[in-house]
């Protein structure tokens, strides 16, 4: 990390370093996206401040600032800092030290890396411990056949026939599960939910050609989702997704392991001695269970959306042949090399593939690799329809869909030159292969997304029961749950004109999510605020333009303001405006103005649900 990086933290001394384990949180974001912001420019502030002399030029006096500059928040630069102080070190020789020339690997995905190693001392200190394996793979033998060269075998002692052998045996198999449609039944959400593989009935691109970030819309067939959860989809709910890594990235990383094809679909038994994975919120407990090296890699580790940390890199530098290679690995796990380390961290997300193609003579047995790789979580997207008014007749029956919207995060790669997120990334698949088939002459293609019920008690969907005034802030890909809203209020007579919706985008010709789709007198209950086109106006300039609506829905019995997008931007947005607005017209002081309306959160009329 950059000095200048390090001078915009306020403070890193109660933050735990990075090479400390930590859990991944299990409560995403209501409505999940992977891109970091919806509408991301920030309008200037509204006094100019006095010119400072050159010498105390301050190119940071807010969180906004700090956005604007890093292209992250305050708390996502913290949550990818190491915590120790490198970033002022600037990798300063010691004079105590001896120092050696490494020759560095030869390769595109090391220089994709941007490592800046010079020299690397001959004596190492304070090296990152060796990371505790708690996954093991271990072949299964039957009585016939012969044990795997690269794996230990479990033997079934049982003689052939006996119950026993029997009982054994289909212990010992793999269950009855397309896992190229859905997730073995072991990587379930928590209880009472099971994944459900939904048919995909429709896609449709919402945002147009040139559009900066490309959101697709799709529908989803729930007709014979389980009933057993005891709670039914509701209007401002989210679904959980079980997204699956990129097989063309799994059969990579199976060859850059040097995996042999015959190995990878083979029935293995897993046994781990802690904690929760593979499940996603099963109970920490050891387990056995048979599965597949593949399964494993698709369903169950995250390849590609975290930043390295130490464990991973130390135990790559135990399987490094080649010496160099493993005194560069080693460098990164020691105190000499933090600084180079946190530059590493603090970079662009490297995918597991790329760390592997860098340094090509560290494959590690892929039960070793998993203990250190981290879980591959569910991505939730919220409902983009009234799940309880959405039917379409298809072969003499009616089938019950639910719709959602999903916005492509793309990034730069090392190898292909741009990726997509692993949930995003999933959807555009499924997508493109849909629309391929369709052109293709088929009518219904046999393609599913692997979902669960999700969140259906979340603030959206809990507050919204009441017939009071409702204002709808969102940009992006966060109006989309609004959409939802607007349906089902404009079918109740009572709530007709009762409903507003705010919508922050980009270019209206481009980037309007659902246009026309709102249902009756669209044109008077939705205003689109549109920041690169004509007077290049923020969502929250619309909230001060609408002070009196604001000001007398908020007041109003059963009144609410919903406010759904980036946090990083839109969502301290309009927050800041709407606090502007009690100023205004409750004649409030800054810190009452705040309290106003942390109140009215606490209260359930002001429901802000934003993202990093």
């Amino acid at each position: 990390m950059s000095a200048a990086i390090a001078q915009l933290m306020d403070s890193t001394a109660d933050y735990v370093s990075e090479e400390e384990p930590r859990t991944p949180s299990i409560a995403p974001s209501l409505t999940y996206s992977e891109e970091s912001d919806d509408q991301d420019e920030l309008q200037p502030p509204e006094d100019t401040p006095r010119r400072r002399r050159g010498s105390t030029r301050l190119i940071a006096q807010s969180p906004a600032d700090v956005v604007r500059i890093t292209g992250e928040s305050t708390q996502q630069l913290l949550d990818r800092c190491c915590g120790g102080g490198c970033c002022m070190k600037l990798a300063k020789k010691d004079d105590g030290l001896e120092y050696e020339q490494v020759p560095l690997p030869d390769n595109d995905a090391f220089r994709s890396l941007g490592l800046k190693i010079d020299e690397i001392p001959t004596v190492l200190t304070k090296i990152q411990d060796l990371p505790e394996q708690f996954t093991f793979l271990q072949s299964i033998r039957r009585v016939t056949s012969t044990a795997s060269p690269t794996d230990s075998a479990i033997s079934l002692g049982s003689q052939p026939g006996s119950p026993t052998f029997e009982a054994q045996l289909k212990d010992l198999s793999l269950e009855d599960l397309d896992t190229s449609i859905q997730p073995p039944s072991f990587v379930q959400p928590h209880h009472p939910h099971h994944v459900f593989a939904a048919k995909l009935i429709n896609t449709r691109d919402l945002t147009g050609p040139g559009a900066e970030k490309r959101t697709i819309h799709f529908d989803l067939d729930i007709t014979n989702y389980p009933n057993v959860e005891g709670v039914d989809f509701k209007v401002g709910g989210a679904i959980g997704i079980s997204a699956p890594n990129d097989a063309e990235s799994v059969e990579l990383i199976l060859d850059l392991l040097q995996m042999p094809r015959y190995l990878r679909d083979k029935p293995v038994l897993l046994r781990t001695t802690r904690g929760r994975w593979p499940t996603v919120w099963g109970e920490d407990q050891a387990r056995e269970l048979v599965t597949t090296r593949r399964d494993l890699l698709t369903w169950c580790a995250d390849i590609q959306s975290y930043p390295p940390n130490k464990p991973l890199l130390r135990m790559l530098a135990e399987h490094a042949t080649d010496p160099n290679e493993k005194k560069i690995l080693m460098f990164l796990c020691a105190s000499e090399g933090q600084g180079v380390f946190c530059d590493f961290r603090t970079g662009p997300y490297v995918t597991l593939a790329q760390i592997l193609s860098a340094f090509p003579s560290a494959k590690p047995p892929l039960d070793v690799l998993l203990s250190v790789l981290q879980q591959l979580m569910p991505r939730f997207y919220s409902l983009s329809n009234d799940p309880h008014e959405s039917y379409e007749i298809r072969d003499g029956k009616q089938h019950r869909l639910i719709e959602i919207a999903v916005t492509i995060q793309e990034m730069d790669d090392w190898r292909t030159g741009c990726r997509t997120g692993v949930g995003s990334g999933f959807f555009e698949r499924q997508s493109h292969k849909f629309m391929e088939l369709r052109r293709a002459g088929e009518k219904a293609p046999e393609l599913y997304i692997p979902m669960f019920k999700g969140l259906m008690a979340n603030p959206l969907a809990k507050e919204f029961v009441a017939d009071g005034p409702m204002l709808l802030i969102g940009a992006g890909v966060g109006i989309a749950p609004f959409r939802g809203f607007v349906q089902h209020r404009l079918k109740n007579a009572n709530c007709a004109n009762k409903v507003w919706v705010l919508q922050g985008v980009r270019d209206s010709l481009v980037d309007e999510l659902y246009g026309g789709e709102w249902g009756v007198h669209e044109d008077r209950v939705k205003k689109v605020v549109e920041s690169r086109r004509g007077a290049s106006r923020y969502v929250q300039d619309e909230v001060l333009n609408q002070a009196d609506l604001v000001w007398s829905i908020i007041n109003s019995v059963d009144g609410r303001v919903f406010v759904c997008g980036s946090g990083a931007g839109m969502g301290e947005g309009v927050e800041a405006a709407l606090v502007k607005v009690a100023k205004m017209k409750g004649n409030l002081e800054d810190d009452e103005a705040q309290k106003f309306w942390d109140l009215k959160k606490d209260a359930g009329q002001y429901i802000a649900e934003t993202w990093q």
